[in-house]
């Protein structure tokens, strides 16, 4: 028996998965956000097919002074990130308040017979097909049976804003933008009808082809004449045929030589010039967008943010830890800036990470118990061992949790220095030096600085409090000018 032809098929099951997932890529696309114009007068539109699609949201809008702030916020770069697919446009769009509206766009797709008219009228009329590869939509098409550009009441806008305009001026924003959108690339309006630009180019092509081929074949049929009916022509007799050409063969004229370039010559390895210097490491990691927060959603905005922000400091940390070497490469770090850490010590990194200088706010304290939920301690753990790290990473989370004893030496040498210095007179427990009356306390880390902490007077609660400090005087100091 022969085998089974399983490998035929799961190849060509491979090979339409891969078609399929090129299908949905084709039909999805996103834009990063418009930069703002300058000048508060002008066209928003300058195409045609642009206007007409501004035209179609005047059309639709029932409150003139919502498009006209939607324009400001359009011209001053409030529309984030803009996603595209067929019926649906989708964008962030920043307003008046702290987190960012969902806005949204729909619109009608086309049918399958509607895209067969299209596609047949643009392949009949190869100026139509190269104006779309120039970018540019041909006027034809506003005066064919099926209609691609919206009309009035085809725009559909919706909004997370309490705002129940229609369209929002949220919503108008993000319409003004995509009419920039449409000035640079028609192709986006016949996604937004329903198909992406690759298979329409392979659709086009292969219906101009078949298109190209009848009509050949059409003018091959009229100039041949049947059979038997040949006409002589001076010179030419049937007893004296032409010399034919070799099947497949070119016939050049004698005194020309054919022009080209050897396949050798073409595929041969080239020298490729050298890459260009690593860009310098930015000063600060970047700031991820923020997102709106809608009901429905998958996911947590806050949480989300709070992964993003942490994944980008940890970016920016591992690109510095990367050296240089003499001949200008890259070097990789000898230790990792982000050892493993224990789930605790991880959780309170990256709330102390993440908002490195946030206060006690309501996301803080939404995050806090969250995170104290999860880890199985208090809102006040997390809130204390989140200072301890901003204090001093993993040394002084440490510090906060565990006492140690620290040798003779720099520990015994402080007391003396504070007396010198006439400051109060602390009294010294395993590596902490405290003045409970005052609610002050020095801890000695493992580093050999000083981590200052306070409290209530007489209620031991004890909190850390500003910077480590590698001379003891220095921190106290600090600390009782608090």
């Amino acid at each position: 028996m022969s085998p089974r032809p399983t490998s035929g098929r799961h190849a060509a099951t491979g090979r339409a998965a891969a078609a399929d997932r090129l299908a949905r890529a084709d039909r999805s696309r996103t834009f990063p956000p418009l930069p703002a114009r300058s000048g508060a007068r002008g066209l928003f539109a300058e195409s045609w097919w642009g206007s007409a699609w501004l035209d179609a949201l005047e059309t639709t809008a029932l409150d003139s002074a919502r498009l006209a702030r939607g324009r400001t916020y359009a011209r001053d770069g409030h529309v984030d990130t803009i996603n595209i697919t067929p019926g649906r446009i989708v964008a962030t769009v920043r307003g008046s308040r702290p987190r960012p509206y969902s806005a949204e766009v729909r619109l009608r797709t086309l049918s399958d017979t509607q895209w067969d008219h299209l596609l047949d009228a643009i392949a009949a009329q190869p100026d139509q097909l190269t104006a779309l590869l120039a970018k540019k939509l041909p006027s034809a098409l506003a005066e064919e049976e099926v209609r691609l550009l919206p009309g009035p009441g085809d725009l559909v806008p919706r909004c997370s804003c309490p705002d129940h305009g229609r369209p929002c001026k949220h919503a108008a924003a993000l319409c003004f933008q995509v009419a920039r959108l449409l000035d640079a690339d028609p192709f986006v309006l016949l996604l937004m009808r329903g198909r992406g630009e690759r298979e329409l180019l392979d659709e086009l092509s292969r219906r101009n082809a078949t298109h190209t081929a009848r009509e050949t074949r059409g003018h091959t049929l009229v100039a041949s004449p049947p059979p038997g009916t040949e006409r002589s022509t001076p010179g030419h007799t049937p007893d004296a045929p032409a010399a034919a050409t070799a099947p497949g063969a070119h016939a050049y004229p004698t005194n020309v030589t054919p022009q080209g370039v050897l396949a050798r010559a073409a595929l041969a390895d080239r020298p490729r010039p050298p890459l260009p210097p690593p860009l310098p490491v930015p000063r600060h990691p970047g700031r991820p967008p923020a997102l709106p927060d809608a009901d429905g959603l998958p996911f947590d905005p806050a949480a989300l943010e709070f992964l993003a922000a942490d994944a980008a400091a940890r970016a920016h940390a591992c690109v510095s830890a990367v050296g240089t070497r003499a001949d200008g490469a890259q070097r990789p770090p000898t230790t990792s800036p982000f050892p493993a850490l224990p789930p605790w010590e991880d959780a309170i990194r990256l709330a102390a990470t993440a908002h490195p200088t946030a206060g006690l706010t309501a996301t803080t304290r939404a995050l806090f118990r969250d995170l104290a939920d999860a880890t199985g301690r208090t809102p006040t753990d997390v809130a204390r061992a989140v200072a301890a790290w901003r204090q001093g990473g993993p040394e002084g989370l440490a510090l906060l949790e565990t006492p140690w004893d620290p040798p003779a030496g720099d520990f015994d040498r402080a007391r003396g220095a504070l007396l010198a210095a006439d400051l109060p007179a602390l009294r010294p427990r395993h590596n902490h030096l405290t003045d409970p009356d005052r609610g002050i306390q020095l801890r000695f880390g493992h580093d050999s600085r000083w981590y200052p902490y306070e409290s209530e007077p007489g209620a031991e609660d004890w909190w850390p409090t500003g910077p480590a400090d590698p001379d003891p005087v220095g921190a106290l100091t600090t600390l009782l000018a608090r």
